[in-house]
C-alpha cells in the first residue's frame, strides 16, 4: 500500500474515533444538582395574559404567538433531604406544585411555603390548601409578624389556620431559618406598598451557592442596603423587573413604584460582566416587552450581560 493511502487510512480512523467520542459526550446525561432553585413562574401578580386586556401584549397570547406565563414563584428542592419548598403562594399554585413534583415527588404537595407579602400574586394561592380544594394538614407557611397576624385575623385565611390546613411559622427580619445544616433561608425587609403586611426578600443559602429573591420593591435607592453590594455577595439574584420603563402604563406609575428594568441596568452599567450575569430579572407585568420569549429590547439587555428568569430553569446550589 502506498504511503499516501496509509496516511489517509490513519486520518479516517482518527476522525471516526473523534466523532465517536464527541457523540458519546453529547449523549452523556446531564447530572442534576442535589440542591437547586427552579423557576416556576415569571409574571407579575395578575399573570399573563391579564384580565380585560385587549392590547397587543395580551393579544399575542390569544393569537397563539406567545404562551401563558405563570405568576412569579421559585421552587427550592433538596433531593438528599427529600424535601421541597415554594417561595410565594400564587394563584397558579396548582400548576406550580405539579411542575415541582416533576423534580421531586415525595408524597407531599409541598414541605413549606415562604411568603414575601400580602399582594394578590404572592399569598392568595393558599386558598388551594383549604377544605374546598386540598384540605391540607399542617402545611408549614413561613410568614413575617404582620403577615402572620393578617392571616390569623382575616377570612378566608383564618379558616386555614383554625382547621389546621396550614401551620404558621413566624419569621423575623434578618433571622435565619435553618432547614438543615446545608440549607438556610433568611428574610429581610424591603420597602414596598405594605397595606396589609410588611414585604420581604429572601436570601437562600445552599451547600455551595446562594441566591437573592426580591420580586417586589419600591425603588433600590429607598432600601437601606446597597443592591450592588448585595448582588456581589451571592451567585444568583432574582430581581423585580415589573416594568421596563416609565410611561409603560396609562396611569400614574409613581403610585405603583417598582425599579424599572432600565433603572437597574443603568445602576449596574459600570459593574463587571460577572456581576451582571448574576441578575435574573423576574416578576414582569404584561406590558413589559421583556416578558416575551423573544424581543429586541430583551436581546439588548442580555447583550449587556444581564439575564432573564425563564420558567423551568434550574440553578444549582
Amino acid at each position: 500500500m502506498k504511503l499516501f493511502q496509509i496516511q489517509c487510512l490513519i486520518f479516517c480512523v482518527a476522525l471516526f474515533n473523534c466523532e465517536a467520542i464527541k457523540k458519546k459526550d453529547v449523549e452523556k446525561p446531564i447530572e442534576k444538582p442535589t440542591q437547586f432553585i427552579t423557576v416556576l413562574g415569571i409574571a407579575q401578580d395578575a399573570g399573563f395574559p391579564q384580565i380585560n386586556c385587549d392590547k397587543a401584549c395580551c393579544k399575542a397570547f390569544y393569537d397563539g404567538e406567545e404562551p401563558k406565563k405563570l405568576i412569579s414563584c421559585l421552587g427550592l428542592v433538596d433531593l438528599d433531604a427529600n424535601k421541597k419548598w415554594l417561595f410565594d403562594a400564587t394563584p397558579d399554585i396548582a400548576a406550580q406544585t405539579q411542575l415541582l413534583k416533576a423534580h421531586l415527588d415525595n408524597d407531599k404537595v409541598i414541605d413549606g411555603v415562604f411568603l414575601t407579602h400580602a399582594h394578590i400574586g404572592h399569598y392568595t394561592g393558599l386558598m388551594h390548601f383549604g377544605r374546598e380544594a386540598l384540605g391540607g394538614n399542617h402545611i408549614p407557611v413561613y410568614a413575617m409578624p404582620k403577615m402572620k397576624t393578617y392571616l390569623e385575623n382575616n377570612g378566608p385565611w383564618s379558616q386555614l389556620v383554625s382547621l389546621n390546613n396550614i401551620e404558621l411559622k413566624p419569621l423575623q427580619h434578618d433571622s435565619t431559618v435553618v432547614l438543615h445544616s446545608k440549607l438556610k433561608v433568611t428574610p429581610f425587609l424591603v420597602p414596598h406598598r405594605d397595606e396589609y403586611s410588611e414585604t420581604v426578600g429572601y436570601k437562600i443559602e445552599g451547600q455551595n451557592k446562594s441566591a437573592l429573591f426580591i420580586p417586589d420593591i419600591n425603588k433600590w435607592e429607598q432600601w437601606k442596603r446597597h443592591i450592588i453590594e448585595e448582588v456581589k455577595k451571592v451567585d444568583y439574584a432574582f430581581l423585580d423587573a415589573s416594568f421596563f420603563r416609565d410611561g409603560e402604563l396609562e396611569r400614574d406609575m409613581s403610585k405603583i413604584p417598582h425599579p424599572f428594568t432600565t433603572e437597574t441596568t443603568t445602576l449596574f452599567e459600570n459593574e463587571s460582566k460577572e456581576t451582571k450575569n448574576k441578575i435574573q430579572f423576574i416578576h414582569f407585568n404584561h406590558t413589559n416587552p421583556t416578558l416575551k420569549d423573544n424581543h429586541r429590547l430583551k436581546d439588548s439587555i442580555q447583550n449587556l450581560g444581564f439575564r432573564f428568569a425563564k420558567q423551568g430553569a434550574v440553578y444549582g446550589l
